[in-house]
């Protein structure tokens, strides 16, 4: 069957419904691609709260603000494609297989919405005979929240990031023992409020600078053996200790969902793992767009759906003025360990999204000529400054600009 839409969106996740609510708004047709069976990417899983605070106003929960943002897209017309599964892409034209067989999309513009996956162990080099009861935490998070099963009794959490932070709160509610959470790097990986929250308010030991050594068990996980490791990130001979546990859950980061990006040749940056985007979120492809987690890993959903939004809007402007754009780049210094967007193409305030490469405190942040103070800054944490269009139009004047952040170093 052949479609032809003004814009096709790929992924229905909360970046793919904002961006396909803001292009349809702007009055274009809009197809909006998912594989799953419904909408809402990983939202319906997330039933704690924290979500909405900036965009709603209120505290809600993942399947709540999945609800809120179906009910504006049902607002709208865009035709919505599920169990729709995308194989190949060129520039304007979408190959995808569903229950009703081939499907052949033609569109103006298209926005790549595919969000990210997790970390596996075999990712993070972990060495065991594979034996069960090893979870990523999204899969753990899903089991709970969703089949309604407990991946075990005792687990260890290695990685310190958000989600398994929720998850180390979530499985002792429900009565397992956390024993631990284990984290390789100095200092959290997670936000503080879900530190506090999740594990001090739970009495979970965080291990700082430590690894998991090996996983015990055969068909199931029965141990693992931790150890401290010293500032070269090597093990630190006789602080190895076996930790009894019939579950190991991963929270070791997520990479951005590029299979499809790939097919399109899209200029990739290694330090955000997705495409390189200007401040229209278009990537180096003409009339192809990113956004959400497949650009870069966001903190929270408010900042994927503001993100989407703009990627929505301007995939239709282009559809309607489509002049040339001449970019120039924005370059990582010291201190940064990931920026977007990396191209500037018109003198209009952008907001600069960066990640810090180690904690610091009264740290200070450079963008071409102009100077910010941003106190304290966490890699967990991204960095978001507003450039206005008198700065933006300094930096294309320049040719480009250099983003440095520097402080006192922190180990918090």
């Amino acid at each position: 069957m052949n479609y032809s839409f003004d814009v096709v969106v790929i992924g229905g996740g909360p970046a793919g419904i904002a961006a396909a609510r803001s292009a349809a708004q702007k009055g274009a047709t809009v197809a909006l691609l998912e594989r799953e069976e419904e909408l809402g990417g990983i939202l319906p899983q997330c039933i704690h709260h924290g979500f909405g605070l900036q965009r709603f106003r209120e505290e809600l929960t993942g399947p709540e603000y999945a609800e809120r943002e179906l009910t504006l897209l049902a607002k709208e017309k865009v035709e919505i494609f599920l169990q729709t599964t995308v194989v190949d892409l060129h520039p304007g034209l979408i190959d995808a297989v569903s229950p009703q067989g081939s499907l052949h999309f033609k569109a103006g513009s298209i926005i790549l919405a595919m969000g990210a996956r997790e970390r596996t162990a075999a990712a993070i080099g972990l060495a065991s005979a594979r034996p069960s009861g090893i979870f990523t935490a999204g899969a753990a998070q899903r089991l709970v929240n969703i089949e309604g099963c407990l991946p075990g009794k005792k687990a260890v959490i290695v990685g310190s990031g958000d989600i398994g932070l929720i998850m180390a709160r979530r499985l002792s509610l429900e009565g397992v023992k956390v024993a631990c959470v284990v984290e390789i790097l100095p200092y959290p990986g997670g936000l503080l409020r879900n530190r506090v929250q999740c594990l001090d308010d739970f009495d979970i030991p965080l291990l700082l600078s430590h690894a998991v050594l090996k996983v015990w068990g055969e068909k199931r996980v029965e141990a693992v053996t931790i150890a401290k490791l010293d500032e070269a990130g090597k093990p630190i001979p006789g602080t190895e200790r076996k930790v009894p546990c019939d579950c190991l859950l991963l929270s070791v980061g997520l990479i951005p969902e590029n299979e499809l990006s790939e097919k399109l040749n899209l200029a990739m940056d290694p330090a955000t793992g997705g495409p390189v985007v200007d401040q229209d979120m278009e990537t180096s492809v003409r009339g192809v767009f990113a956004c959400g987690n497949v650009v870069a890993i966001s903190d929270l959903v408010d900042d994927v759906t503001k993100q989407a939004e703009l990627a929505g809007e301007r995939a239709v402007e282009l559809l309607r003025n489509p002049q040339s754009k001449q970019g120039v780049p924005l370059k990582m210094g010291k201190g940064v360990r990931s920026l977007y967007p990396q191209i500037l193409v018109r003198p209009e305030p952008v907001e600069v999204v960066i990640r810090a490469a180690s904690p610091m405190d009264k740290a200070r942040a450079t963008i071409g000529q102009a100077s910010f103070n941003l106190r304290n800054v966490r890699p967990a944490q991204a960095v978001k400054i507003k450039l206005s269009a008198a700065e933006v139009e300094q930096i294309l004047e320049a040719q480009g600009g250099t983003v440095e952040l520097e402080g006192e170093a922190s180990e918090n």
